[in-house]
C-alpha cells in the first residue's frame, strides 16, 4: 500500500490549464525540489511543511463517489511521492476521472507514461525570472503527448523571449499545447498578447490563474 504526504484537499474550480474554469478535486502534496522566486505555495515546500501521512485508497474515495470528475495532483512536486506510481495507475483505472499532475518540468515524466495513459501531465518550463531555469529536464518533451500541455510562468520581456526560444527549439506546439502566463502583479498579461502576436506565436495560449481574481492571490484552498 503506497502511503503519501498531503498537505490539503479541497474542491474548487481549474485556476488553469485545458479544463479552467471547471470544478476540480485537488490534491496537494508535500515537498518540492526547487524553490522558484515567485513560488505561491512555500508552505507545501519546506521541511516543517504541515501534512497528514494518507493512503492511496483514502484518497480514491475522496474522489470516486463525487459529482467532481476533474482531478488535480499538485505540490510542491507530485512526483516526488514515494509510490506515486501506484496511485496513478489507480486513478488510471478509472474512465470517468479526468486526472491531471502538475509537475515543475525537473522530473523525469517517462517511467509514469506506462501507469498513466489516460492521464495529462502539465509540466512547466521555469523561465529565468524564476531562478530556477537550469533544474529543467527538457528531455521530457521526448516523451509529452497531445494530451500534456507546457506551461510558462513569465515575469518579464526578457523571460517572453526565453519561453519563445525554447517552444521553438522543441517544437512544443507540434506536440502539445502551450500556455504562456503572468506572474502574478509583475508583468501586464497585455504586453504577453503583444508579444504573441509581434513574434506570430499564434498557437500559443495566454492564461491567467482565475482562482487568484475570483478569491485573495493568497487565500488557501482554493
Amino acid at each position: 500500500m503506497g502511503n503519501y504526504k498531503v498537505i490539503e484537499e479541497f474542491n474548487s474550480i481549474n485556476g488553469e490549464g485545458r479544463r479552467a474554469g471547471e470544478p476540480a478535486h485537488f490534491i496537494r502534496f508535500a515537498g518540492c525540489n526547487l524553490d522558484c522566486s515567485y513560488c505561491d505555495t512555500r508552505y507545501a515546500n519546506g521541511e516543517n511543511a504541515r501534512y497528514q501521512i494518507m493512503s492511496e485508497e483514502e484518497l480514491y474515495l475522496h474522489v470516486k463517489d463525487s459529482f467532481i470528475e476533474n482531478v488535480t495532483l499538485t505540490g510542491g512536486e507530485p512526483l516526488l511521492q514515494e509510490n506515486i506510481g501506484r496511485l496513478l495507475k489507480l486513478f488510471n483505472r478509472d474512465g470517468r476521472l479526468n486526472i491531471e499532475v502538475e509537475t515543475n518540468g525537473s522530473v523525469d515524466i517517462s517511467p509514469f507514461l506506462d501507469e498513466a495513459d489516460r492521464i495529462s501531465f502539465t509540466l512547466d518550463y521555469k523561465l529565468p525570472g524564476s531562478g530556477m531555469e537550469g533544474y529543467m529536464l527538457t528531455k521530457n518533451y521526448d516523451y509529452i503527448r497531445e494530451q500534456d500541455t507546457v506551461k510558462f510562468v513569465a515575469g518579464s520581456i526578457d523571460d517572453l523571449k526565453r519561453a519563445k526560444e525554447i517552444i521553438e527549439e522543441y517544437s512544443l506546439c507540434d506536440k502539445c499545447r502551450v500556455y504562456i502566463s503572468p506572474v502574478f502583479g509583475k508583468i501586464d498579461p497585455a504586453d504577453i498578447v503583444k508579444f504573441l502576436l509581434e513574434n506570430e506565436m499564434g498557437k500559443v495560449r495566454v492564461q491567467l490563474q482565475l482562482h487568484k481574481f475570483i478569491w485573495d492571490p493568497n487565500e488557501r484552498g482554493v
